[in-house]
């Protein structure tokens, strides 16, 4: 097999790996209906998410050493921390995030 075929194949592989879990879910979902605990569960995981990226973007990991805190990141986390806890607005925590981060680029 040429290595273009191969690299196609691939491509159609991964193009229908990502299409059938995207797809699928929306689809098996329209004729079952989930158990309350497992509803409740999956309202998380957009809030795991986030923490996930931000805690990856606080701290970077060295192997064999302690991670190290990104002191930018962390000082434009302290307003957005707060802007989440009084506003529970996604739009209005990234805005702060930006901004905060915008700022302390300029001002270093």
């Amino acid at each position: 097999m040429s290595s273009s075929n191969y690299l196609f194949l691939t491509i159609i592989g991964c193009e229908l790996a990502t299409w059938l879990s995207r797809i699928l879910p929306f689809v098996l979902l329209k004729k079952f209906t989930l158990p309350k605990a497992v509803v409740e569960f999956l309202s998380f995981v957009p809030i795991v998410i986030m923490s996930t990226m931000w805690f990856c973007n606080l701290f970077t990991a060295q192997p064999g050493q302690l991670p190290k805190a990104n002191l930018e990141y962390l000082v434009a986390a302290v307003p957005t921390f707060i802007a989440a806890v009084i506003s529970k607005s996604l739009l209005v925590i990234v805005i702060v995030g930006i901004v905060s981060l915008a700022l302390l680029r300029l001002i270093l």
